[in-house]
């Protein structure tokens, strides 16, 4: 029985395959690239025609004028506070709550479950106004307590958690209750520290909904001290001018937290999307 020669597989797939990556790879950070061409850009070279994909002479010095023409300091600090109060209140709320819905029998359960879901349907800016309401009658208005008290529950961080807790083995929590331990110490010892993908994962979505957030932080604040990045950024935008260079400039500066936060979380997040079953 004569062998003949091992059959090679075409390698057509493969570079088409990576032909579309980087395609859309490109279309992904195009975007992004011309925000860092315009920042270096001089403020009537944006309106060149044809435009230019580079800049004839980078203006570096976009970027020092456009974070000391606003008080950017402020506002990289309120969005800071404004973000890590958002991201401890959500992995609370949600962890507790995820928890609860996931492990806990108790009457009504999968019921206030869709209910909570039921609420993922009405859009944000339906409640912009009775949010606004309700700060102004706490005398929250333009201050902290205002700015980040109604977003301390995420029900889509409720629904992931719970996701998760249901895949945790139950074996484990059986062998803590049959050591004595209870409905809490089973939760803080033996469930949250398995769920510390997901609460990346989560943490990670609340940081960059909340530092990106413009609507809210624009109704909820009124004076410049109290005032987020993306507002500040928004600020180059005028009626009847408006500086592209700055605004580009600032808007590359407020992209480098989260750059950095998801470096240093991707691993929690890819395997937290994993575990949760999403795709």
């Amino acid at each position: 029985m004569t062998v003949g020669p091992p059959v090679r597989r075409s390698a057509g797939p493969s570079v088409v395959t990576w032909a579309l990556t980087l395609v859309l790879a490109l279309t992904m950070l195009a975007p992004f690239l011309w925000m860092i061409s315009t920042s270096l850009m001089g403020e009537l070279e944006v309106y060149e025609f044809p435009p230019r994909l580079l800049p004839r002479d980078p203006q570096w010095g976009n970027y020092v004028g456009a974070l000391t023409a606003r008080p950017f300091g402020r506002y990289f600090l309120n969005s800071l506070i404004f973000a890590a109060v958002i991201v401890l209140g959500q992995l609370a709320t949600a962890a507790t709550a995820g928890y609860a819905f996931a492990r806990l029998d108790f009457k009504g359960r999968d019921r206030l479950f869709l209910l909570a879901l039921g609420t993922m349907m009405v859009p944000a800016v339906v409640v912009l106004i009775p949010r606004f309401l309700l700060i102004d009658a706490l005398g929250w208005v333009d201050t902290y307590a205002g700015l980040a008290g109604t977003e301390l529950v995420s029900v889509w961080g409720v629904f992931l958690l719970r996701q998760y807790f249901r895949s945790v083995p139950r074996e484990l929590e059986d062998a803590a209750r049959m050591d004595g331990a209870g409905p809490w110490r089973i939760f803080w010892s033996v469930s949250l520290p398995l769920a510390r993908p997901a609460l990346a994962t989560l943490g990670l979505f609340a940081f960059i909904e909340a530092w990106k957030s413009l609507l809210w932080p624009l109704i909820a604040t009124r004076s410049m001290a109290m005032r987020t990045v993306e507002v500040g950024i928004a600020s180059f935008h005028g009626v009847f001018v408006t500086n592209w260079p700055y605004q580009m400039a600032a808007a590359v500066v407020a992209v480098v937290p989260v750059l950095l936060l998801f470096a240093f979380t991707q691993r929690y997040f890819v395997r937290g999307i994993q575990m949760t079953g999403f795709k």
